[in-house]
């Protein structure tokens, strides 16, 4: 059977190569316009992009023989993946042939701040000589913070360590033993933008990190801190960087990559500053990358075209369980249950055990995949799926014990996480209750029925009256609206676990206003948003 690949975004040409030699028939058209891509994708069995093109539900719509689509890259926030899903089309990347050149790039941006090189050479081609202003500094014996310890973060690390940096690292799920390898010190992450001389991120773009550098938190930072962005764009709040420079909280800034590329004309004047450091998004931009990525790419859709490997599938798992209707609510149930335990769990704790129960357990395997699809998600600055799930966790040191048991106890079906021993919640039980309906059945032996979504603040307390006033009290004066609580307890007057879903996401000094309560012990605020 013959098969036909379109080729898009100038991806290298070692990628049509690569097909030809295959027996694939690669077509290379140039830029198309939207309504040329509609026309001519039907005829395609594969198709190659880069972050040019955008994959639409309306472009797969018009995709009748397409079978898979490869992304030369790690990003697939162009790729609609739960459409491609739905239409049984493989979505494929090359996770790993861009670190070491955006890993470099970054090291790059660290000393063209040091040393002012951007500024320096403009200045001499412009006919210019000023080596008084240019005055530099070495990284030799200076702090660099790097939040995000994964792939690409642990080869920066390496590489600054040469340079004689003192490197400290925020990620949760990082080993003590893996950062020891690396000569690489945990510490938690006010610890490390009060400390640190530089900062690096190579984290997602979430909810937890969006914005994590801005005026809001500019207090934490460590006067005159050097920070650099080639992660994702909005990770520092861009509108504060002006006041940021202005006022001595941060000293320069390096970004590659911006909340929207091209910057918006906005952006482009706060980019003209000298003390901004900035690339065109050059992280994975050199030869060797993207000829590595075509190649993998070219590679990994010949096999799957041909059905022989699977390597690099982003939902290949997510085809086969589309058709078994019976292990999708599970697995949606297993997904929350893991982000839960990630926002509950100490931090760098690597020892886990999963217990599936009823007729769930038949699926454990899968289930145990989406558990930490659901805790890694947030915190790897990868995209983490089913099929890859494992090996971000074995990575990270990551030890799982799975238990099975034919019957529950109160439900006839549940997933339960146990965390580590010294976790203020050592267990969480989950249930399916119906169609989108997934709930906490119980924390630590008690009781309690909540559903696993929105924004939900949990905390132990004595039973005694007057507790859950106070509490609803408090979240009344700072205007958030109580949508459900539960309440367990082991005994009248004894210790109690409550449970209380808000209709909003709390801030700071919201959740502070709760937190500070008498009689109000291990509290924790859990997001599902």
């Amino acid at each position: 059977m013959s098969f036909k690949v379109l080729l898009l975004d100038n991806v290298d040409p070692v990628c049509a190569e690569v097909f030809q030699q295959r027996g694939i028939q690669a077509d290379v058209p140039g830029k198309l316009t939207d309504e040329e891509l509609f026309d001519r994708i039907g005829e395609y069995d594969g198709m190659v992009v880069r972050s040019g093109t955008t994959v639409t539900e309306e472009l797969l719509k018009k995709a009748d023989n397409l079978k898979v689509i490869g992304r030369a890259g790690v990003g697939v926030d162009n790729i609609d993946i739960p459409a491609a899903t739905a239409k049984g089309v493989l979505v494929m990347n090359t996770p790993d042939g861009n670190t070491i050149s955006t890993a470099e790039h970054t090291c790059g941006l660290i000393l063209s701040m040091a040393r002012n090189i951007p500024n320096a050479v403009a200045k001499v081609k412009s006919g210019g000589w000023d080596r008084k202003k240019y005055m530099g500094t070495e990284v030799h014996g200076k702090k660099l913070g790097i939040v995000g310890l994964g792939k690409i973060g642990s080869e920066v690390a390496k590489r600054m360590n040469v340079f004689g940096m003192e490197v400290l690292a925020f990620d949760p799920f990082s080993t003590h033993e893996h950062a020891q390898d690396l000569g690489v010190k945990l510490v938690e992450l006010d610890e490390l933008l009060g400390s640190v001389d530089f900062l690096t991120v190579h984290t997602p773009l979430t909810e937890k990190t969006k914005g994590m550098i801005s005026m809001e938190n500019a207090d934490k930072l460590k006067k005159g801190i050097r920070l650099v962005n080639c992660a994702r764009g909005g990770i520092f709040e861009e509108k504060d960087i002006p006041e940021l420079l202005d006022k001595g909280y941060v000293a320069d800034i390096a970004l590659d990559v911006y909340s929207e590329e091209p910057p918006s004309e906005e952006v482009y004047e706060i980019l003209k500053d000298e003390r901004v450091v900035s690339t065109p998004h050059l992280g994975a931009s050199t030869e060797e990358a993207q000829e590595k990525v075509a190649q993998q790419i070219a590679d990994q859709m010949a096999d799957a075209l041909e059905n022989k490997n699977y390597k690099g599938s982003l939902n290949g798992k997510s085809i086969a369980l589309l058709t078994n209707k019976e292990v999708q609510p599970y697995l949606e149930l297993a997904e929350k249950l893991g982000k839960m335990a990630a926002q509950l769990s100490p931090k760098h704790a690597n020892k886990f055990e999963f217990e599936y129960a009823g007729d769930c357990a038949k699926y454990s395997d899968v289930l145990t995949d989406g558990i930490l699809k659901g805790m890694l998600s947030e915190y790897v600055d990868e995209a983490i799926n089913l099929i890859n799930a494992r090996v971000y966790a074995d990575q990270r040191g990551f030890s799982i014990r799975e238990v099975s048991t034919s019957k529950g106890k109160t439900y006839s079906d549940y997933v339960t996480v146990r965390l580590a021993e010294d976790a203020e919640y050592q267990a969480i039980s989950a249930a399916v209750f119906g169609e989108g309906d997934y709930r906490i059945v119980e924390i630590d032996n008690y009781g309690i029925e909540l559903r696993l979504e929105g924004d939900m603040i949990l905390y132990k307390n004595v039973d005694k009256p007057g507790m859950l006033a106070s509490v609803s009290g408090e979240l009344a004066k700072q205007g958030v609206n109580i949508a459900a609580l539960s309440l367990g307890r082991s005994g009248k007057g004894s210790n109690a676990i409550t449970a209380v879903s808000v209709d909003k996401q709390l801030d700071d000094e919201e959740f502070e206003s709760i937190s500070s309560l008498d009689g109000i012990n291990h509290i924790r605020y859990v997001s599902f948003s």
